[in-house]
């Protein structure tokens, strides 16, 4: 009796027609919390829970001065300088690539959408392998592969965005038949690069980043991400309205009185940032945009006024753990996060669809 309450409770909160925000997203928000402060401390150097809930604590200057400082000053690098702006990219790159997911499947109407539907990643791979392989950006500075590889996608998006117009306006089929051909071409560029790598090591290093890392992760790196994170997700929040129209069809929501071409154009800029910006700090780590938005709609439902809040979080939660078994699992070494959301992600979301096909 008290295990079908129990479940009864759940399936109300979740409910998909009127799920409890009011529960889910502190719950969520404490998970996000919670998520934060053990992966920090988790890896081959292991720095309990509380040491770095102390040393953040400490780093904040209204509860500086009523901490006690216990901790030596290797766990403090450890976990401020090494392990901390790794954690927290880590929550904003899952939460970008999840929302991208949601606007890419709202602006295409199809549920198999993901953030890189549209070339982005093929491009930003390969300008960043002529990078790392050749040196071609090497006047950029320190930060020539995040530089790069946002050129090589913001190249990209406006080719597609170019070929995609058809008498002024969007043409979805001619935007995703576009996405696909862009795509094969930088795909072909980028293995002609790596056939023609000059050492080993450098194709090593750009295979690496190709399939997703937040190793090398720094406070610098955070800024420009976040920024572009709140920006897109508080644009897509205003408009939820339209997106819930959209997905109805465009002579639908042009019919409500909503502004389609607008709206598309919205979208594809939001996206073509997100995933730009993601991908010059982490590489292309799939799956999460496809997989999260599912996830999210089966928990409270299609409304993009829930959706958006709660894939954010999930994607952000998702992709920190998903950090944290890439560089425990054959430590010291470590493994793309890429590979790891497409293994184990792979199969849960098909044991996901299966299920509710069966209800």
């Amino acid at each position: 009796m008290k295990k079908s309450g129990f479940a009864a409770r759940v399936r109300s909160i979740f409910h998909p027609d009127e799920p409890n925000m009011t529960v889910i997203v502190p719950a969520l928000l404490l998970l996000a919390l919670a998520s934060i402060i053990l992966a920090v401390g988790l890896g081959p150097v292991s720095v309990h829970a509380v040491t770095v809930a102390k040393i953040v604590a400490s780093k904040l200057s209204l509860l500086a001065s009523s901490v006690d400082r216990d901790w030596t000053q290797l766990e403090e690098n450890i976990v401020w300088t090494l392990r901390m702006p790794r954690v927290l990219l880590g929550m904003i790159v899952g939460a970008s690539l999840a929302v991208t997911g949601v606007a890419m499947q709202a602006l295409v109407r199809n549920a198999l959408a993901d953030p890189f539907l549209l070339g982005v990643s093929s491009g930003a791979a390969a300008t960043a392998t002529l990078g790392m392989l050749f040196g071609v950006f090497a006047f950029l500075g320190t930060y020539v592969l995040s530089i790069s590889a946002f050129l090589g996608a913001a190249a990209t998006i406006i080719i597609v965005y170019a070929i995609s117009r058809v008498k002024g306006r969007i043409h979805i089929t001619q935007l995703l038949l576009s996405g696909v051909v862009i795509a094969m071409i930088m795909d072909s560029i980028t293995n002609i690069i790596t056939l023609s790598a000059p050492n080993a090591l450098g194709l090593h290093s750009a295979a690496f980043w190709m399939s997703g890392s937040l190793a090398g992760a720094k406070w610098a790196y955070l800024t420009l991400p976040l920024i572009v994170m709140v920006c897109c997700i508080t644009a897509l929040m205003i408009s939820y309205r339209s997106l819930n129209a959209l997905t109805l069809g465009d002579e639908t929501a042009g019919t409500l009185g909503y502004n389609v071409n607008r709206m598309q154009k919205l979208l594809i800029l939001v996206a073509s940032l997100l995933a730009g910006v993601t991908i010059a700090v982490s590489g292309a780590i799939g799956f999460i945009g496809l997989m999260v938005p599912h996830l999210t709609r089966l928990l409270v439902g299609s409304d993009h006024k829930r959706v958006l809040i709660v894939s954010a979080l999930l994607g952000g939660i998702l992709v920190v753990w998903a950090d944290v078994v890439a560089r425990m699992v054959i430590a010291p070494q470590e493994l793309p996060i890429g590979l790891l959301t497409s293994l184990v992600g792979g199969p849960f979301f098909i044991w996901l669809l299966k299920r509710r096909s069966r209800e």
